[in-house]
């Protein structure tokens, strides 16, 4: 199964700098789009909508947000600070909402468990994500960025997996999650605290005009914001009665099981970006 995951994740990198490299940023945007809509296609089971129909008007309704986000913010060309910081900000409002859920569960199902409110969280958590996603590659080095995005992520996860396995005997969210201990976790943050140094250490030119602590400290949120996007993620699974979000990703499960980190760690990671004067 770990070198299924490796093979697969390994081809997914391939992906993703074949498409920062080629693509300009309409067709990223467009290609992120897709992706968003397959995990979209995955969570309408999750929210309830067992019909075609239903299921297929989820993903449409999905895709006309993103299409909102993109005109209204501009993310074609050059958005502006103040069209995409509310969004932002409005992403970490929820992501905030989201870990209250988590740590109250199963008692905070009764305030979500409906399927208008799961079919809600499926647009905050796919449509924020993706206007992160879209808005880190409209700077000038936003295909860097958002791999440094990605490589926070997989830090984290890769630190926790390892030292959970070797240490893990505190349950982190075990109503949610029963396999996550906090030593995962606290073994995820120092790897991507260590990371964080090291791409201080090695991007000189991009990141001069920072401070170290402000690097580590835009990076341990990004990371501790994956964990929050993988437990809630975990939690409508949960409570849906759902293993994985699907079967496409060998080793991986679904799209969401991939993105379900991704899409809680970009808003963060973004915003973090903006305050800290990238």
């Amino acid at each position: 199964m770990l070198r299924e995951r490796i093979v697969t994740a390994l081809i997914m990198a391939g992906l993703l700098f074949a498409a920062i490299a080629f693509l300009s940023l309409p067709w990223l945007a467009g290609a992120l789009c897709v992706v968003v809509s397959l995990g979209g296609w995955e969570w309408s089971r999750m929210a309830g909508w067992e019909s075609l129909a239903g299921r297929v008007l989820y993903v449409i309704t999905l895709v006309a947000i993103t299409a909102l986000f993109y005109f209204y913010c501009e993310l074609g060309s050059s958005p502006a600070k103040n069209q995409v910081q509310p969004f932002l900000g409005m992403a970490c409002l929820w992501w905030s909402f989201a870990l209250l859920w988590v740590k109250a569960y199963p008692a905070s199902s009764v305030f979500w468990r409906t399927r208008v409110m799961r079919s809600l969280m499926g647009f905050l958590v796919l449509g924020f994500g993706w206007l992160a996603a879209v808005y880190l590659l409209s700077f000038p080095r936003g295909g860097l960025l958002l791999v440094v995005m990605v490589a926070i992520v997989v830090s984290a996860d890769v630190g926790a997996y390892f030292s959970g396995k070797a240490f893990g005997k505190h349950k982190l969210a075990l109503e949610v999650s029963p396999n996550k201990t906090w030593e995962g976790f606290w073994g995820g943050m120092a790897a991507a605290a260590a990371l964080s140094i090291l791409l201080w250490w090695m991007l000189p030119n991009q990141m001069s005009h920072l401070d170290v602590s402000a690097v580590v400290a835009v990076t341990l949120s990004t990371a501790m914001a994956s964990v929050v996007g993988d437990l809630t993620v975990s939690m409508v699974k949960r409570e849906s009665g759902i293993k994985d979000s699907g079967s496409l990703l060998p080793g991986h499960g679904g799209i969401l099981d991939r993105l379900d980190s991704l899409t809680a760690a970009a808003p963060v990671f973004a915003l973090g970006l903006l305050l800290a004067g990238v």
